[in-house]
């Protein structure tokens, strides 16, 4: 059984008191995932008529921060653990094996120091279908005492990884957060943030906070996007037309949120000869936190990880719904068939839904 609140929208439109019972609602409960439904496609396209939760994982570290990544060749789900304040613990890769229980362990790769975000990397050429030579791309934030921040190419099948790109044509990157592999092209789409220097890991950046294009087969890479203060996540539509970017610019260092900066998703359309960006155009603003982790569907709609869970847009930037889970709510979450899994710091959930994620047809060789 699963509990759907049903926002009356022209009552939230006058009522501050009814939006702060929404807000109680969302942040009600550390022990279950609550569905708030702005719109009847959210119960009927996204959640479906069989939604389901699970605990999945209740652990006393915060394991479940970023990433969110399956392997078809292991068969398990790759998400990176949050900064500990401790270099001699730096972040380490959670896995979650899906065929075997959800059994979790830890690990880490030679030349991958810090991790953050990353994406199922397929050589270029690869046919959709296949899962030859698959293996996972890490954004490496990088610190104070391995060196800057880098792309890092990792078989997880193998324990083997070797860095692919640690510069922008001389020029130290600050802290890659996020990256997303076009299915056509091939290339990797990356921002690259300050989240390292914030959390007081990295040294002072100096280059500007950007997105970039990087083509893995020549190393040509190019800056694509700017005028952020955090570009963060990174996703492609369903049709490979946009490409959204989320600026959590709200967030910088700790303890000192600045809730008049971005906490927005951004969409852009992709040139027609894959290389470029054109017509930035706010897509959607966060009512709560800001927009982490990102991911869309096979109807359009867009997914982001916030402070109080997961929020969805319509194609037309109108939110629809909330996957709402209390405490610390969520930085990422993962598509697999039939659900997702969302990362909540200590804990790990599942959820089944109807809605199906863009890249579970090809990560998970439907």
């Amino acid at each position: 059984m699963v509990n759907i609140t049903n926002v009356d929208l022209l009552r939230l439109a006058t009522s501050f008191d009814y939006a702060y019972s929404l807000e109680a609602i969302a942040n009600a409960s550390t022990e279950q995932v609550s569905f708030i439904s702005y719109d009847p496609s959210f119960e009927t396209e996204v959640l479906g008529n069989n939604v389901s939760q699970k605990l999945v994982a209740d652990l006393p570290w915060d394991a479940f921060h970023e990433a969110g990544i399956y392997n078809q060749n292991t068969g398990k789900i790759y998400a990176t653990s949050n900064w500990a304040g401790d270099f001699d613990n730096p972040i380490n890769v959670t896995v979650i094996d899906i065929s075997n229980n959800d059994a979790i362990s830890s690990i880490r790769y030679p030349n991958l120091a810090e991790p953050n975000g990353g994406t199922a990397f397929y050589p270029v050429g690869t046919a959709p279908n296949s899962n030859e030579g698959q293996q996972i791309v890490f954004c490496d934030e990088g610190d104070l005492q391995r060196g800057p921040s880098q792309l890092v190419l990792v078989d997880p099948a193998k324990n083997t990884s070797k860095v692919i790109l640690n510069n922008f044509l001389g020029r130290n990157l600050s802290s890659i957060n996020d990256i997303v592999q076009h299915p056509r092209t091939g290339d990797l789409w990356f921002t690259d943030a300050r989240y390292a220097y914030w959390q007081y890991f990295a040294p002072e950046p100096s280059i500007r906070p950007q997105v970039y294009r990087f083509e893995p087969n020549t190393g040509v890479v190019q800056a694509v996007a700017d005028y952020f203060i955090a570009p963060n996540g990174i996703e492609l539509s369903y049709d490979w037309k946009y490409i959204y970017v989320t600026d959590t610019g709200v967030h910088t260092f700790p303890g000192k949120d600045n809730y008049t900066a971005p906490a927005t998703i951004y969409r852009y359309e992709i040139t027609k000869d894959g290389k470029r960006l054109k017509d930035r155009q706010v897509f959607a603003y966060s009512d709560r936190g800001f927009p982490d982790g990102i991911h869309s569907d096979t109807l359009g709609n867009v997914y982001s990880a916030t402070s109080d869970g997961v929020h969805v847009w319509n194609p037309e930037g109108v939110l629809i719904g909330k996957f709402a889970v209390g405490g610390n709510g969520s930085n990422n979450f993962a598509f697999v068939p039939g659900g997702i899994y969302i990362f909540n710091a200590y804990k790990l959930w599942k959820v089944n839904i109807k809605a199906e994620g863009r890249t579970v047809r090809r990560d998970f060789g439907l």
